[in-house]
């Protein structure tokens, strides 16, 4: 028995997108694994807007096991993060695990991820060892966790993997919701005490992955967006420093008559120009990206929309 003053040690959110095919075995595994731990736990299941029978085996499931606290259907595909979000607002445990559904990912090494977390990590990251994505993916989820490094100040090694086990205390200090969702490298980067354990990745099973290139890719840009305090510092260091190396040149001319560049050529300068424009347009590009996301801030639109939710309302378990 779990009740509301007493919650379970673990929440297991599942996240998932067309996996009508593949979710009855997951959750089978899944169940498996956390039953082997031998602690209560909750699993909460979020349907990302997918138009085939995934929400249906949801329900199903719900209905039969009493473990399942909640599921929950999107009125659309909203990413991957808003399901999370949507996840980690309904659970309860002391420790948050996040895993996708679509088998790529095997549940079996739930207990590795388990038996670091209580040495005493606040976050426990899987990183996938031997990757089995296509280099349309691999090559943008590079980029994303060189970026997500930068933004987190750690060395994370693998973001863009979902299985990752989380002192709920600080998912919950950021108050999530449709107006705030789940940011992983800015999470991440409030964790002071975090290791990673290989986990076990095999190739996607059924249908296809919802994160495409185009979504990758705009995933990169609003992560470089974060930082952007630190490249504004960086340019104005760099202009900084060109500017003084430009007075050096002219004060040298002047009073020790040492010439630095004596020929300035017409291509010199049309170079000079090209780049200065390409950097200039670079930044009005990011300040654009700023005034854009305070736009959408001040409209206040949700991010994602519950169109069902069933959730047990006795707290029991």
């Amino acid at each position: 028995m779990t009740t509301s003053q007493n919650p379970p040690e673990i929440s297991a959110v599942v996240t998932s997108y067309f996996e009508e095919k593949s979710l009855p075995e997951f959750y089978r595994r899944l169940s498996t694994a956390l039953q082997g731990l031998g602690r209560p736990y909750e699993i909460i299941m979020v349907n990302d807007g997918s138009t085939d029978g995934t929400f249906e085996i949801m329900e199903r499931l719900y209905q039969e096991d009493p473990h399942i606290f909640a599921i929950v259907d999107f009125f659309k595909n909203s990413g991957q993060l808003a399901a999370m979000t949507a996840g980690a607002c309904r659970s309860r445990g002391k420790a948050i695990l996040f895993i996708d559904s679509d088998l790529q990912l095997a549940p079996e090494d739930l207990p590795r991820l388990v038996a670091k977390y209580d040495e005493g990590f606040d976050l426990v990251s899987g990183y996938r060892e031997n990757r089995q994505d296509s280099a349309f993916r691999v090559l943008p989820s590079k980029i994303a966790n060189m970026i997500m490094r930068k933004v987190s100040q750690t060395t994370l090694s693998d973001f863009g993997c979902t299985f990752k086990l989380y002192n709920a205390k600080v998912i919950r200090a950021f108050e999530l919701g449709p107006f705030k969702l789940f940011n992983t490298a800015s999470v991440i980067a409030r964790i002071g005490k975090w290791t990673e354990v290989p986990v076990t990745h095999k190739p996607r099973p059924y249908g296809r992955s919802g994160w495409t290139f185009r979504k990758l890719w705009q995933f990169n840009m609003e992560n470089f967006v974060n930082l952007s305090q630190r490249p504004f510092q960086l340019l104005a260091g760099l202009c900084l420093v060109l500017a003084f190396l430009f007075m050096v040149r002219v004060l040298a001319d002047v009073f020790l008559h040492v010439t630095i560049l004596k020929t300035v050529s017409n291509g010199l300068l049309l170079n000079a120009v090209t780049v200065s424009c390409l950097v200039l347009l670079g930044v009005l590009c990011i300040i654009g990206e700023f005034c854009i996301r305070n736009f959408l801030l001040n409209q206040r639109y949700p991010a994602y929309i519950e169109r069902k939710v069933l959730c047990r309302q006795d707290h029991s378990v």
